[in-house]
């Protein structure tokens, strides 16, 4: 499910880190393979946590882990540079932006609401949104959840970028959001293809406010935050924080990687260390496509509801494991269900989504039954959009094999 990344605003929100769970299909290459480990759960975290030390020793600010087997205890790891210790002491149990898993949680509203009869899957988007997207007859709720719409994607318009780099602190609707992405020309004509494109989930976020008459963060809020009792789970609707957060960081201009174009080599916010702490910047250029705030565990105790049936009936929760393929070469390769990914790992068959916006590169993952689950965070983020860093992508494979490895219960396999 690798996607070559481009220099556009796009990549902002793509599915930034499929290509370290997934580069290992083929076989796992000698240059990243973690040695299999041996013994049980205090071995199994010392690996975890020499490879989340590894990884920030090849230049990441700060690292957080959390794995759990559905065996036991959880393994929880949380390792940061010294020279970020002064702006916070990272924790296991810390929010951080939640970049595009907000899409699966986002999928999971409009299938309760489904569930409940209040829309459809078939509906074409003119019901709820007349007259604002071209073609809409054409575009089903489905098509917008899968990727499949031919939809431009909002966020390589130029006019979002002062807002990604955090130097423009406008209020981004849904409804703003979308009219940007559709004052483009669509890709290809709706259902023939796929491609990842974040103004489908503008649509969806129009399309929950437009049905329910709620906003985004009091959907969240009543119909998943609080039954799960997600107590550092919100839907951000400015750049404040809740609670105790993971500080983000960029490299400044005059640090970032050559392959990082000049566009996006100058971000807001306070700089030391050759770095810019873009904590404070707002999220909400993201929406509905990547505005979520979560912790590891909180995001665990989601997925595993979710996969496991907990929110939505069966029959939703197929809708939801209906795939498309990525690639049309790889029609049995990894899939895009309703605001979810899918891959075969040499350990296992993983569910999940993946989330990068400044400062933030995170990864959920778990079983097709939600018994077991997993998620990474990596407090930078544009050497991934970029494949700009491969000091950094080469430690942040080695880890990622590990977790989801461990999640599985298996060893890490032997280099092939």
């Amino acid at each position: 499910m690798s996607q070559r990344v481009s220099s556009t605003p796009a990549v902002r929100l793509r599915v930034v880190t499929a290509s370290v769970l997934l580069a290992s299909v083929a076989g796992v290459s000698p240059a990243v393979a973690a040695a299999p480990y041996e013994g049980g759960a205090e071995a199994r975290r010392a690996q975890i946590q020499q490879l989340a030390r590894k990884l920030v020793e090849a230049g990441a600010p700060g690292v957080i882990v959390r794995v759990d087997d559905g065996r036991g205890r959880p393994v929880e790891v949380a390792e940061q540079a010294p020279w970020t210790r002064r702006d916070h002491l990272l924790t296991a149990g810390d929010e951080f932006r939640m970049g595009s898993n907000t899409k699966t949680m986002m999928a999971t509203l409009v299938l309760q609401l489904v569930a409940e009869g209040k829309l459809a899957l078939t509906d074409p988007v003119a019901k709820w949104l007349p007259g604002k997207v071209p073609n809409g007859g054409a575009i089903t709720v489905r098509m917008l959840l899968n990727h499949t719409s031919g939809l431009f994607d909002y966020t390589k318009d130029p006019a979002i970028r002062p807002s990604i780099l955090g130097k423009d602190r406008r209020r981004w609707t849904s409804a703003k959001l979308l009219a940007v992405g559709v004052r483009h020309d669509p890709l290809f004509a709706p259902g023939t293809k796929w491609s990842y494109s974040n103004t489908n989930y503008a649509a969806i976020g129009a399309v929950l406010e437009r049905v329910t008459g709620a906003s985004l963060a009091d959907l969240v809020r009543d119909r998943i935050a609080r039954p799960l009792n997600l107590e550092h789970t919100y839907f951000a609707t400015d750049p404040t924080w809740r609670g105790s957060h993971a500080h983000g960081y960029e490299r400044d201009a005059a640090h970032m990687p050559p392959a990082v174009p000049v566009a996006f080599r100058s971000f807001a916010g306070t700089r030391h260390h050759g770095h810019v702490d873009v904590s404070g910047n707002d999220p909400g250029w993201g929406g509905a496509a990547g505005a979520m705030v979560s912790t590891a565990r909180d995001w665990s105790r989601f997925t595993t509801a979710l996969m496991s049936g907990k929110l939505l009936p069966a029959a939703q929760l197929a809708q939801l494991r209906t795939t498309v393929p990525v690639d049309p070469k790889q029609p049995d390769g990894p899939g895009y269900g309703l605001g979810i990914q899918t891959g075969a790992h040499p350990c296992g068959t993983f569910w999940g989504h993946d989330g990068g916006i400044p400062g933030y590169l995170t990864t959920g993952i778990t079983d097709r039954a939600g018994t077991r689950s997993a998620t990474v965070l990596i407090s930078t983020e544009a050497w991934s959009e970029f494949e700009a860093d491969p000091k950094i992508a080469k430690a942040a494979q080695a880890l990622q094999m590990a977790v989801t490895c461990t999640m599985f219960g298996k060893p890490v396999p032997p280099a092939s």
